[in-house]
């Protein structure tokens, strides 16, 4: 089971973000830029947040942003922002977030593969403030094991 890709050209270090709609702007725009994401698909992120809540802050300080598989989504891909200033999402116990991931996904089937290649990364409890603290892209992505 492997993550998608992450170039980096995905990979955002010490971004500053005004609130959570900002950070997970950068998160599809890095999806963008990375060729996985059309620049529409931070708007579809942003509003499943508004629609279902804060539900994408999966641990302490992480969030990871996506939306379902559709037009906006041209194919697999990961980004990676790291913050300079945390932000809330509204998460009751693992806010302020520091890390958010983009996940764009082709197809459902494919999406529970990528999250459970995620969740692996993140069975490791310093992968978090890692992320938080690389100073690199190619730091970030051998913290992700994409090197």
């Amino acid at each position: 089971m492997s993550l998608p890709p992450l170039p980096e050209s995905a990979i955002v270090i010490g971004a500053e973000a005004a609130d959570w709609r900002a950070a997970v702007t950068l998160a599809g725009d890095a999806l963008a830029r990375s060729g996985a994401a059309a620049p529409e698909y931070a708007h579809e992120m942003i509003r499943m947040i508004e629609e279902h809540g804060p539900y994408v802050v999966i641990a302490p300080g992480l969030a990871l942003a996506h939306a379902r598989p559709g037009p906006e989504v041209l194919a697999d891909g990961l980004s990676i922002v790291t913050l300079q200033t945390p932000v809330n999402f509204g998460h009751p116990h693992n806010d302020p977030v520091r890390v958010v991931l983009g996940l764009a996904i082709m197809n459902a089937a494919e999406h529970l593969v990528a999250v459970a290649a995620l969740a692996n990364v993140f069975n490791d409890s310093h992968a978090i403030d890692e992320l938080a603290a690389a100073s690199s892209a190619a730091e970030v992505r051998q913290i992700m094991g994409a090197a």
